[in-house]
């Protein structure tokens, strides 16, 4: 079994020292309590109410201190970090709503940038490309789909057809929404016959509820409400060969329709 937990945090809006050091905090209480994989919500560095005016000093480049600060963490605590943070590319002209991908020896695997925005996010960032990366670490293939990303089925596909195992899905979900976090999570994961665990932030007006969903629609653990917690599961990767021969959705995937994930 692969333990892993999710953080339901909630940030300080433009308090990136402040929510860094309370991050910090509850991953070494997660990985005390046997966690491998650890996964904050998103834009949890910064808060999720950002406005334009702010972004320029709050965004950040992947080799910034931020990510820097969570690779030193991952390696110290041997555990895989999915870190959200507001990302300024490299070229100093777009910002993305991103995730960090850390393996266990701190080397970054990669970054997931959100490719659909919601709402105002269009008129304050760019979205990511359109074609989903699995993340090979040291424990498990990991998707990685922000928040409004999971509401489609072809991201979470495209991702299974890869190869993934396990899908994190750090969000700030509102409470008129809580409808569709309860429906896209075990959606995507029986579609799809992998694990999902979505993030949610706590406080912001989120519905919260973070949970981990199995291969089979099922799910497995989920916070009572939106206040801060840190939740556990554990994950049983060898079960995924048995799902997918007893509900065989990738086997029976038209060639086509998988080319073109």
């Amino acid at each position: 079994m692969l333990k892993v937990a999710g953080i339901q945090m909630n940030s300080t809006l433009h308090e990136k020292q402040k929510n860094r050091k309370k991050a910090i905090n509850l991953i070494k209480q997660a990985a005390k309590n046997g966690a491998k994989i650890i996964c904050l919500p998103e834009l949890s560095m910064t808060g999720y109410h950002v406005n334009k005016e702010s972004i320029p000093e709050l965004a950040e480049h992947t080799d910034g201190e931020t990510v820097q600060v969570f690779r030193d963490l991952a390696s110290q605590l041997s555990v895989v970090l999915i870190v959200p943070f507001l990302e300024l590319d490299s070229k100093n002209t777009n910002n993305y709503i991103s995730a960090a991908i850390i393996d266990t020896d701190g080397a970054l695997c990669g970054i997931h940038r959100k490719s659909m925005l919601w709402g105002d996010e269009k008129q304050m960032f760019t979205p990511g490309d359109k074609t989903y990366q699995v993340y090979e670490t040291s424990l498990c293939k990991i998707g990685v789909l922000i928040c409004y990303d999971i509401e489609f089925p072809e991201p979470a596909r495209s991702l299974a057809v890869k190869g993934a195992e396990l899908l994190f899905v750090p969000s700030v979900w509102s409470v008129p929404a809580v409808s569709r976090w309860d429906i896209q999570l075990p959606a995507r994961a029986l579609d799809n016959s992998l694990f999902v665990f979505g993030v949610n932030a706590a406080g912001e007006h989120t519905c919260g509820k973070s949970k981990l969903v199995s291969a089979e629609g099922e799910v497995m653990i989920e916070c009572n409400g939106n206040s801060e917690e840190i939740i556990y599961g554990d994950v049983d990767l060898p079960s995924l060969k048995t799902t997918r021969k007893k509900i065989p959705y990738l086997k029976d995937l038209p060639a086509d329709w998988r080319r073109d994930c």
